[in-house]
């Protein structure tokens, strides 16, 4: 009986060592730009209790209703979730931690998220994000911060053009009123809504300005705008991010129906967009949520965050121009097995001293062969220990990307080792000089 093909679940995917350097490289700059707004990391569990998501999202939504990895622990009952979003577990480590008791916080995290909906280009199940978020400061001036943060990631990356979109949501008032007006406008077109948007009428009214259907895209556009309800606070609010980003360079547009279908978020919401990913083209969004830390049991607490799609930025990265370096090493050793391979690895262990990365040759063959390899891994130099060079006390050095000629160091073994790692660490920063 023939045994079935193991694969990886739909829409998780594997990340081959190929396309790692890629995802290093954007990695890398990320954090290089956090630090350079003074943000620190923490990292939360992939495993939350279900209660958290179903108070820190809300019940009626799509993530909570449809799209949650939920399950009861087999051996205590408890009901938990593979984490959907990175906001609501750094919000209870704050609470459970006390994190802003000293002050304010800036904290930034990495790692996948989990949903299950249809994959498609851009979107899976297993998905990863970087999430930031300021944690106890209420102005303008930190709303600006974090769009500048990702302006910078974006150029840094040089991923452009990336457009920004923002609106202000107001202030828990201003939401009811809001709330209600569309709630009267729907209700007079009701013959119009699908199934989706009739279910969240009442529970849920601004989900359905998030609507893709096609047949309700004209009775949204006509729908009552939450700008127009701000007050006088609220619209402050917003006319100075506003002034902060012009006065920074930001181009950005108003999008008055940009919403957030969750009561906690208030004032500011934003959005980076591209026009190359298809219908995925928001690859980063946030928004200010002042009620949630309260809401989940802490103090009353001013906060906002933004998370991105790693997969999406790494596709515009490739759309850039950005390959993968298939470099795996600087310097590939070589050996003729026997007694050269104990010289070989004190070899490969002093050039490693020196700062290098090295790849011993594993396994027997011949050198031919074993040059072929050192010439496939993309490093600078060979290093060849064969018989000869153990009986002279000293090592071969080839230079791989020009074909140099081969370089003696004749050399006592203790002295070799040593003096081996600093010649190559020498020749390779010439090299990248």
């Amino acid at each position: 009986m023939s045994k079935s093909k193991l694969a990886a679940v739909r829409g998780m995917n594997d990340l081959l060592p190929q396309d790692a350097p890629l995802w290093e490289r954007f990695e890398a700059r990320a954090i290089d730009v956090l630090r350079a707004y003074g943000y620190q990391q923490i990292r939360t569990p992939l495993v939350e209790h279900t209660a958290l998501f179903v108070r820190g999202i809300g019940e009626v939504t799509d993530i909570v209703e449809k799209e949650m990895y939920s399950f009861e622990d087999r051996l205590n009952g408890e009901h938990l979730t593979l984490r959907p979003e990175f906001t609501a577990g750094i919000v209870r480590a704050t609470i459970e931690h006390n994190l802003t008791y000293e002050g304010p916080r800036r904290v930034w995290s990495i790692g996948p998220v989990f949903r299950h909906e249809r994959p498609q280009r851009g979107r899976y199940r297993q998905f990863h994000q970087v999430d930031v978020e300021a944690l106890g400061l209420a102005g303008p001036d930190v709303d600006a911060e974090l769009i500048l943060l990702a302006k910078r990631l974006w150029d840094v990356l040089e991923i452009g053009p990336v457009r920004l979109e923002i609106n202000s949501l107001g202030g828990g008032e201003e939401r009811a009123r809001h709330r209600a007006a569309l709630i009267a406008y729907f209700e007079k077109h009701a013959e119009v809504l699908d199934e989706d948007a009739r279910r969240r009428l009442h529970s849920n009214p601004l989900r359905i300005l998030d609507t893709k259907n096609p047949a309700m895209q004209e009775l949204v556009e006509g729908a009552p705008r939450l700008v127009d309800q701000l007050g006088d606070a609220s619209r402050a609010h917003f006319d100075r991010l506003q002034e902060l980003l012009t006065a920074a360079g930001v181009e950005y547009t108003v999008n008055p129906r940009m919403v957030r279908g969750l009561d906690y978020y208030n004032l500011t919401v934003f959005e980076w967009i591209t026009d190359r990913l298809g219908a995925q083209g928001t690859i980063c969004g946030g928004g200010r949520y002042d009620p949630l830390i309260e809401l989940l049991g802490g103090r009353p607490t001013p906060a906002i965050g933004f998370a991105l799609g790693i997969e999406r930025v790494i596709e515009l990265m490739r759309e850039a121009g950005a390959t993968a370096d298939a470099t795996t090493c600087d310097v590939y050793v070589l050996h003729q097995g026997g007694a050269t391979l104990p010289a070989a690895l004190r070899a490969a262990e002093a050039i490693r001293d020196a700062g290098l990365d090295v790849v011993l040759h594993a396994g027997e063959s011949s050198l031919k062969s074993q040059m072929k390899r050192a010439d496939a891994s993309g490093a600078e130099f060979a290093v060849i220990v064969g018989e000869a060079e153990v009986a002279a006390g000293a090592a071969a050095v080839k230079r791989l990307r020009d074909r140099g000629a081969a370089v003696q160091f004749a050399v006592q073994a203790s002295v070799t080792l040593g003096e081996l790692g600093s010649r190559l660490a020498e020749a390779l920063e010439a090299t990248i000089d």
